[in-house]
């Protein structure tokens, strides 16, 4: 069970990368997170399952939309996943059942698709990530801070030497991102994330919105 929330720790949510999933560092993260003492919502992403819908459109050819629909419904099994693979993560549909398992000193993972489909200002594109859609959850939830945890390290090498930062977040991330404390953890900053977690901190790198405006992943 992780320290109790004090009056200090802010409200945290995490977009944990689909892309760790078949990674040993997936379960190093989730016990991590387990040492953060305020509340925090994990928004997965689309892992495998988002993998697997990008193949059938591309061989059944349906539209955007459903792809889009699928994708979000793709996070949601990976969140089932998570749950399943780390004690104390709950299923959360909403900021408030989110809330309810907090006060319940476990950590929410946010099931995206009930919300999703009840906002039609949310752009069906492949365009809008699970880092968009975090950003778009902190907000709805009220959370100032947004950690997303990637399986590559942030700041990315210039351009010329790796693709730059148009390879971190998707195009749509900067928009939805506007007013949140951002920060990006790669493989580099899990080694002391248990410690920096423990203490109420974010691991990583500050996103600036100054200088990166939109980036794609």
């Amino acid at each position: 069970m992780p320290p109790s929330p004090s009056a200090e720790t802010r409200p945290l949510v995490v977009k944990l990368g689909g892309s760790l999933a078949a990674s040993p560092a997936l379960r190093q993260w989730l016990a991590a997170l387990r040492a953060y003492p305020g509340p925090l919502t994990i928004v997965p992403g689309g892992g495998p399952f988002a993998d697997a819908v990008r193949s059938a459109q591309e061989a059944l050819r349906f539209s955007d939309a459903a792809a889009h629909d699928m994708a979000i419904m793709a996070m949601e099994q990976y969140g089932r996943a998570l749950c399943d693979l780390e004690p104390g993560l709950l299923p959360a549909a909403t900021p408030q059942e989110a809330a309810a398992t907090h006060a319940r000193d476990a950590v929410a993972v946010w099931s995206p698709v009930a919300m999703t489909r009840a906002d039609p200002q949310i752009l069906a594109s492949w365009d809008m990530t699970s880092d968009s859609l975090a950003a778009w959850y902190a907000h709805e939830a009220g959370t100032r801070a947004l950690l997303l945890i990637k399986s590559v390290d942030f700041p990315p090498p210039p351009e010329g030497e790796g693709g730059g930062a148009a390879s971190i977040v998707d195009p749509c991330f900067a928009h939805y991102a506007r007013g949140l404390d951002v920060y990006i953890a790669g493989p580099a900053a899990l080694r002391e994330a248990p410690e920096t977690f423990a203490r109420g901190g974010l691991p990583g790198a500050r996103f600036d919105f100054t200088r990166e405006q939109s980036i794609a992943s």
